[in-house]
Parts: structure tokens; C-alpha cells; sequence
């Protein structure tokens, strides 16, 4: 059995410098992936785009895995930002209003490059960051099933976790589906159809 390839760095960038080096290899590594795949991403290839040494790429990352891995951690993190200030923004509204805000998140979410998302969606198992992807669905699950606690008199139900996994799966799986497999379809008409029907949906489910 092939042994799995290393995906932790090796060492963490702490001054400015060794931090724009780091960026600027995460950047080109996300970049080759869109534009020319998995296969074609050689650390030499990584090195030359991001316009370092490969000598310097293997100061901070043992291969292009751990540099995918990064990219996948630095995505999900840029996306669960968004999610965290949507339900923070929503905490006091009422049903209706926080649902249409979160589903607009949820696809605006996917809408941060989602040439990038399709790919690192792929590569999540290789890279053994399937971990880090179910600690981010936890907290969102955690976020949202506390937003249904604040407003339980208004919901005709009262098993939470219930209620927050059929909202929570229905919104991602729309907004997954709507922009990872219709992106150049989705105008920004498309999207407010796309909000105004998914709010309908969820909110008619929780009251």
C-alpha cells in the first residue's frame, strides 16, 4: 500500500516576509489547480507561477499535497468568515428576514471562486481534509440551531437538530448545486429568484 503523502507544513511562516512567500505559494498552487489541474501542479511548477525557488517551497510545504491541503483550509476559512458574520448579523431578526439573508450568504459564499471550490471539493479526500470540512459543518450547524433556539416561539416545531439539519442541508445543497454546476448561468436575476424561492421553502418548513 503506497504510502499517503505528507499534507502538514513544515514550518509556519511568523515574519512579513516568509508570510508573502507562503501567500504567494498557496495563491499560484489555487491558480494551476483551476487553470490546469491536479496532475499539473509539480512543485516546480508551484514555484515558477508563484515566482520563488523550489528551494523556498520546501522550507515551508514537503509537496504540492500540503499545499493544496492549504489552499483548502484557506478557502473553507474564507468561507466560514462569511457564514459566521451572516449569523451574527441575523442574531435578533425574525424568521423570514434572517432565512433570506442566509441563503444569499450561502450562495454568495460559493460564489468566492467557484471554478477553485469544484476542484478543492475533489481534492478534499486526497488531502485528508474531509476532518477540517466536518468541523466547519459543525459549527455552522452549531450557528444556526442557536439562532433557532433565540426564536423557537415563532417555529411550529421543537426538535432543533431536527430542524436545523434539514435547513441547514437544504441551503447548502442549493446553493452547492445552483453555482458549482450553473455558474455561468446564474445571473444575478437568477440568484434573486434562486433566494426569493429557497426563503419560501425553508421558512414555510419551519413555520
Amino acid at each position: 500500500m503506497a504510502r499517503k503523502p505528507p499534507t502538514k507544513p513544515r514550518k509556519h511562516a511568523s515574519q512579513e516576509r516568509s508570510r508573502a512567500t507562503v501567500d504567494a505559494l498557496i495563491e499560484a498552487t489555487a491558480r494551476i489547480l483551476v487553470k490546469e489541474g491536479f496532475d499539473k501542479a509539480s512543485t516546480n511548477r508551484i514555484a515558477e507561477v508563484a515566482g520563488v525557488s523550489v528551494g523556498s517551497l520546501y522550507q515551508y510545504y514537503p509537496g504540492k499535497e500540503a499545499l493544496v491541503a492549504a489552499v483548502i483550509d484557506r478557502h473553507n476559512q474564507d468561507i466560514m468568515r462569511v457564514v459566521r458574520s451572516a449569523l451574527a448579523e441575523v442574531a435578533s431578526q425574525p424568521i423570514e428576514k434572517a432565512v433570506r439573508r442566509i441563503v444569499a450568504v450561502a450562495i454568495e459564499a460559493h460564489r468566492i471562486d467557484p471554478r477553485l471550490h469544484r476542484v478543492l471539493a475533489e481534492q478534499i479526500p486526497r488531502t485528508g481534509r474531509l476532518a477540517n470540512l466536518e468541523a466547519f459543518n459543525r459549527e455552522t450547524y452549531a450557528l444556526f440551531r442557536a439562532y433557532l433556539e433565540s426564536h423557537s416561539d415563532e417555529l411550529r416545531m421543537t426538535d432543533l437538530g431536527l430542524a436545523t439539519f434539514v435547513c441547514v442541508t437544504t441551503i447548502e445543497a442549493l446553493a452547492h448545486t445552483a453555482v458549482l454546476h450553473n455558474a455561468q448561468k446564474l445571473s444575478d436575476e437568477a440568484v434573486k429568484t434562486l433566494v426569493d424561492e429557497a426563503t419560501r421553502l425553508v421558512v414555510g418548513y419551519l413555520k
